[in-house]
């Protein structure tokens, strides 16, 4: 089973920038992969996600602030997160899927926290 370890989180101030990692433990190609987070007393949800042919898509409320990206060569997603708002703040996670089923068990994931 594939893994994944998503880091590059940390306190950001509002209005500042991070990006984010996940290094997957083999090659995920053919996969959606995607980020979700998770802020305190709320269920996980979707943020972005990026498909095998490139494509891309937002949730709304990240829409135009945030950029999904691969690198296959290196089996690792990114997410530049620009723009940060203290609602940002959340644990963020990665994984993938393959028709419609998710690759991995949730990792640790990587916390964010926008804040002045």
């Amino acid at each position: 089973q594939v893994q994944f370890v998503e880091s590059g989180g940390g306190l950001v101030q509002p209005g500042g920038s991070l990006r984010l990692s996940c290094a997957a433990s083999r090659s995920t190609d053919t996969a959606v992969m995607s980020w979700y987070r998770q802020a305190p007393g709320k269920q996980r949800e979707l943020v972005a996600g990026i498909f095998s042919s490139g494509g891309t898509h937002y949730a709304d409320s990240v829409q135009g602030r945030f950029t999904i990206s691969r690198d296959s060569a290196k089996n690792t997603l990114y997410l530049q997160m620009d723009s940060l708002k203290p609602e940002d703040t959340a644990v963020y996670y990665c994984n993938g899927a393959i028709g419609g089923k998710i690759l991995a068990s949730w990792g640790q994931g990587t916390q964010v926290t926008v804040s002045s």
